[in-house]
């Protein structure tokens, strides 16, 4: 049984085996465990996710759902109890923007997020208005970004086994950086991290850089954050880039040794 070293990491027994050497040794895993969300004492989803930043993550979900506008409808947020482990609640200023109890249980695993949705009608019906200007990315700073994202991965070179968001400015400043098992646990705690931080007013236009692929719930976090562009190393989805087609985002894709696809907004791009 994997044995927790602290809150992301736990150690295991492995066998290593190189040619017809075996030996027997101990190996750094990422933890993955449920949480429970909660709103104003109401169990509202569970996700599988690498602990540490729930807080986080559980501000950054409602915000990518469209259940919280902002960090003012945000009274407080913290362990359930005291003594609850993997539970954390949400206290509501005013309560949610809609009720979400009878429309659905959302259970979430760490590899998919909220399978199978139909949310793009949600999506259109409750994004914030695109911002008249969209910033504008030299190609040189998109090359940069997935180095400078990897270089803040703190959890990946202990496990090899955890995805990452970071958040930029679009003069290329990090803003946030979040790790977990789960990619859209990893934008939830990035955007949950602004958005309860001194500086919520900088996720719009913001730059997301994901470790991995661009699927449809990234693009639908980015979209109802208000972010400006999604960087990362993997491919995006049919249904990703209809989505920052519709809204506007700037996507590149492939982000690697010295070249990139872009996929939505290439006239945002300069090339120098």
């Amino acid at each position: 049984m994997p044995q927790a070293i602290d809150s992301g990491v736990a150690l295991t027994w492995i066998e290593r085996i190189a040619g017809d050497r075996r030996e027997r040794t101990r190996d750094e895993v990422a933890i993955e465990e449920p949480l429970e969300i909660r709103v104003d004492g109401r169990a509202l989803a569970v996700t599988m996710r690498t602990p540490g930043q729930d807080e986080e993550l559980a501000v950054g979900f409602l915000l990518g759902e469209g259940l919280i506008g902002s960090a003012l409808d945000v009274g407080q947020v913290g362990p359930a109890e005291e003594l609850e482990a993997n539970v954390v609640d949400v206290a509501t200023r005013n309560g949610l923007r809609r009720d979400p109890f009878d429309e659905r249980r959302f259970h979430m695993t760490s590899s998919c997020g909220i399978c199978g949705k139909g949310a793009l009608e949600q999506v259109r019906a409750e994004a914030p208005s695109s911002p008249a200007e969209r910033p504008r990315l030299r190609a040189t700073e998109v090359l940069q970004l997935p180095a400078r994202a990897r270089a803040a991965q703190k959890a990946f070179d202990r496990t090899g086994a955890i995805h990452a968001t970071g958040l930029f400015a679009a003069d290329g400043r990090l803003l946030a950086l979040r790790e977990d098992v789960g990619r859209h646990n990893a934008m939830d705690k990035a955007i949950g991290a602004l958005l309860l931080s001194d500086e919520p007013s900088a996720l719009a236009g913001a730059v997301a850089c994901l470790s991995g692929r661009i699927g449809f719930e990234l693009v639908q976090k980015a979209v109802m954050a208000g972010l400006g562009a999604i960087v990362a190393v993997g491919a995006p989805t049919s249904l990703a880039v209809a989505l920052a087609e519709e809204h506007g985002l700037l996507m590149c894709g492939f982000v690697r040794e010295g070249s990139f696809n872009v996929y939505v907004g290439a006239d945002r791009l300069a090339v120098e």
